[in-house]
């Protein structure tokens, strides 16, 4: 199953459409969900997307915060829960992780202004043993060996490494892209006290590829992936694509 928001969707009422992908070079629209977020106090409500894990569904609204779904029955999905933690926090959910063996999510809220204009995003680790019930328990260390607000550019999270199929599989480390604080690895085997265990923070870009007016001439780590032998492939939307090799435990 995929879902994400149609091109054309409105950031008013955005939608979760699901597509079966039996036939993948055929996939079929099963239902638009229609679940719509409440309003999140004049900012941006939309889909951002979703990940399944088993009959659950892990859906990010940016700041609309994160949604649970029974996709038991895919053409009829079920809300099961709703959260959102902006106010006071600054929204921008944007990566919806679930570990499914340890009944949790880590939900990545996007950096999205300036200099930290909008303040700290962070990453949440949240418990979903009871998918109706979901509670936060922890953040993710923010970075903090650099003044990266004072750095330029956009700090704080952006993407996790996604478990895809055929990608490294772990729900001990997360990897997550911090834009001008470049890559972050952490141990979450305790859960209650997620800590940093690995960071790349790569030099200033030599020339922007971004091509967006007036980009600053910083690094902006954007999205990583990680094969199963432990390279990492880490794209950024000013310098372009850094490849490097995981080599801890």
């Amino acid at each position: 199953m995929l879902a994400a928001t149609p091109r054309g969707a409105s950031r008013c009422q955005p939608l979760l459409p699901i597509h079966a992908h039996r036939e993948p070079q055929c996939p079929r629209l099963n239902r638009a969900g229609g679940e719509i977020a409440p309003a999140s106090f004049g900012k941006r409500t939309a889909l951002h997307h979703l990940i399944s894990a088993g009959n659950l569904g892990f859906a990010a609204w940016r700041d609309g915060g994160f949604t649970v779904h029974d996709l038991s029955d895919p053409p009829n999905p079920k809300l099961l829960s709703h959260r959102n933690y902006a106010p006071p926090f600054g929204g921008g959910a944007h990566t919806p992780l679930p570990l499914p063996k340890r009944k949790l999510l880590a939900l990545a809220d996007e950096a999205t202004s300036a200099n930290c204009a909008n303040g700290l995003a962070y990453t949440w680790l949240i418990d979903v043993r009871d998918p109706s019930n979901p509670v936060s328990i922890a953040t993710l260390p923010t970075p903090a060996e650099d003044d990266f607000c004072a750095k330029g550019a956009k700090f704080g999270p952006h993407n996790l490494h996604e478990n895809r199929p055929g990608a490294l599989q772990s729900e001990d480390l997360l990897f997550a892209t911090y834009h001008n604080a470049g890559l972050r690895i952490y141990d979450i085997r305790d859960a209650f006290a997620p800590k940093q265990v690995g960071y790349y923070v790569p030099p200033p870009p030599e020339r922007i590829v971004d091509q967006r007016p007036n980009p600053a001439k910083v690094i902006q780590s954007c999205d990583v992936f990680v094969d199963v032998n432990g390279v990492m492939y880490l794209t950024d939307t000013n310098a372009g694509l850094y490849i490097l090799q995981y080599e801890g435990k």
